[in-house]
């Protein structure tokens, strides 16, 4: 079973709503993983407009 993720920021969620942005549009169609661990040294993080440390989908549709 494939892992949900929010639309709007990416993160994997196993929750009803988002943490970060309070939706409840996800989506289990998602390419590629990301895990944030420091977002605030991470330029990864900073690229991707990341400012919470966590488990990113790369792309969603």
């Amino acid at each position: 079973m494939k892992k949900k993720v929010c639309r709007r920021c990416k993160l994997f969620v196993d929750a009803d709503l988002c943490p970060i942005c309070k939706k409840d549009s996800f989506s289990t169609n998602w390419q590629g993983r990301i895990f944030i661990v420091d977002c605030e040294k991470s330029f990864i993080a900073k690229e991707l407009d990341v400012h919470f440390n966590g488990e990113y989908a790369i792309k969603v549709r």
